[in-house]
């Protein structure tokens, strides 16, 4: 697709949502006839694959199960029309159309108003591409070459799938291969024991502290007990304890359908090859498991190999990036599936599991990525990487090539540059820190506010706030619908401080025109505050071609201020 198609669809995308949002203002009534007028075209009809499109553009799928009444009827309607020769084909008036739409309509409107955790889903996905791209080009690393099974995946696999916890989703590269999730089932293993039992009866058996050991080391901590349930033998233990009234049979059946709840429904199998061939290369795993049991760290009534093999099987299912990323954005929702609204664990759980991710998820990495990415996160020697961001998404990585510490190459650095690019770490909500993007707002809105917040301090005469602005790298000529700029504000009410501090401080061009053609200095003059006139004139005579300060100028202002506060 060319720039100029794409941008003349994101043209017509953003019109469409202006457009439905002013229809929301006035309420929901009638809001399914005010759709159809809004989309159909001059034969009063609307296209049904431009409906879809502009729903996905939105990150909502048609397989989406808040839009099953609607597609079963677009479908139905579809089948007609093929067996009608007479009727227009992939087209519905307005009669059908506000029939279809009629029972999903407030996901819809909730869609194509912006709405969703991320309103402005295409400025987002421009992102994810870029990083996707540029993690493309990284060859570090192989795979796991311990597991034969692993040690056979293409390195050339690289996928990246999103899911927000308002179901938005996104795709890049191989996300629908299968492929198993090792070690990132070891979170979800603690969490569906949590869930079953609580923390008090887990934590009777396994640590919450980084082990600062390889995960398959041969250690206990000062209580004789495994450091977390993120490494080797904390996972084997929170694996004898899960549902460990059961025959191991329904035990795995139980993990299964759990696992599937977390995922939607979507994608989730067992890999007998992966699980065989793990099992046949387990002395270390064996070997942990004995000097546990010697150690008592076993539930009384636990079966050390079957325990054992419980655990092989854990680490042998198998998902996709896709079902991987609701997975992750289940927990990002509390525990709610975002694709299905099924809370498959309670809120405590949830808080537990992330907790642990953050400290102990990513083997002798996870201090470094902690302070590097700052957000919970799971990898497993497959190449996997379950990463979650509270309360906005879950993203799954896979790319088999591991670095050092057993990592997927591509899918750390995908990480890393995630959080460059957006303020996504634990700690970016701090005040002063850095601009980066944040999705969860509406370009537009943000944009309109600080259109707000400068004219009406300018208005109000406050330069402290003038100069909070100027710092955190604000527009400072930005204009309202009018034309209207600080500067003009700051001219027509007097404060000499402020028009002082614009021009001499913040570069402002002194010339800019308001919609009716005034400048600064035209209002200084109407509303008689002479000083302030003279002071514009002057600016003017010395400034001819209204540039103002140069940008290293400013710039230099800005690191004094700092430096002085």
């Amino acid at each position: 697709m060319s720039d100029k198609t794409l941008k003349r669809r994101d043209s017509n995308l953003k019109q469409w949502q202006d457009g439905l949002s002013e229809l929301l203002a006035s309420g929901m009534q009638d809001f399914e006839e005010k759709l159809f007028c809004f989309l159909c075209d001059h034969n009063d009809l609307v296209s049904i694959d431009k409906f879809k499109n502009l729903l996905e553009e939105t990150g909502l799928r048609e397989t989406d199960f808040r839009l099953k009444e609607t597609m079963t009827k677009f479908r139905v309607v579809l089948e007609r029309q093929l067996r009608d020769e007479n009727e227009l084909r992939g087209s519905v008036d307005k009669e059908t159309f506000t029939d279809c739409v009629s029972d999903n309509l407030v996901v819809i409107s909730k869609a194509l108003t912006s709405q969703f955790v991320v309103p402005e889903f295409k400025t987002f996905t421009d992102f994810i591409d870029n990083i996707y791209d540029k993690c493309k080009d990284n060859f570090n690393g192989q795979p796991a070459q311990y597991i034969p099974q692993l040690a056979r995946v293409s390195p050339k696999h690289w996928g990246v799938s999103v899911c927000t916890i308002d179901g938005q989703r996104y795709d890049l590269g191989d996300t629908d291969t299968p492929f198993c999730l090792q070690s990132v089932v070891k979170p979800l293993n603690y969490a569906m024991t949590l869930n079953d039992l609580s923390p008090e009866v887990v934590h009777k058996y396994v640590g919450q502290e980084p082990s600062g050991q390889s995960f398959n080391e041969l250690t206990l901590d000062y209580q004789h007990k495994p450091h977390n349930p993120m490494i080797n033998a904390g996972a084997i233990v929170t694996a004898s304890l899960l549902k460990k009234g059961l025959v191991i049979a329904d035990r795995f059946d139980y993990a299964m359908d759990q696992l599937r709840r977390f995922a939607g429904g979507e994608h989730v199998a067992f890999n007998n090859s992966v699980y065989l061939s793990e099992r046949a290369t387990a002395d270390r795993n064996f070997a942990l498991g004995y000097y546990m049991r010697e150690n008592h760290c076993f539930p009384k009534e636990a079966d050390l190999v079957e325990t054992l093999e419980f655990y092989f099987q854990l680490c042998s299912i198998e998902v996709t990036a896709q079902s991987g990323a609701v997975i992750a954005a289940t927990l990002a929702n509390g525990g709610i599936c975002p694709t299905t609204g099924d809370r498959v664990l309670d809120s405590d759980a949830v808080r537990n599991t992330l907790s642990l991710m953050h400290s102990c998820g990513m083997y002798d990495y996870s201090g470094q990525f902690a302070f590097k990415v700052g957000l919970p996160a799971k990898s497993g020697v497959a190449g996997g990487v379950l990463l979650v961001i509270p309360n906005l998404m879950g993203i799954f990585t896979w790319s088999p090539p591991l670095d050092q510490w057993g990592n997927s190459s591509r899918g750390v650095q995908f990480c890393e540059e995630l959080v460059a690019n957006f303020n996504f770490h634990n700690y970016d909500n701090l005040k002063h820190t850095s601009t980066k993007y944040d999705p969860r707002g509406r370009a537009v809105e943000s944009k309109a506010q600080d259109v707000v917040n400068l004219l009406f301090s300018a208005y109000n005469g406050d330069v402290t706030a003038m100069r909070r602005y100027a710092l955190l790298g604000m527009d400072m000529s930005l204009a309202d619908y009018d034309g209207r700029t600080a500067l003009h504000l700051g001219a027509a009410e007097g404060h000499e401080s402020i028009v002082r501090f614009l021009l001499e401080k913040c570069g402002v061009p002194s010339h800019l025109k308001d919609r009716w053609g005034f400048t600064a200095y035209d209002d200084a003059l109407r509303f008689k505050h002479s000083h302030v006139a003279e002071l514009l004139k002057e600016y003017m005579k010395n400034n001819p071609d209204s540039s103002s300060k140069s940008v290293d100028e400013v710039t230099k202002y800005m690191k004094q201020v700092k430096t002085e506060n």
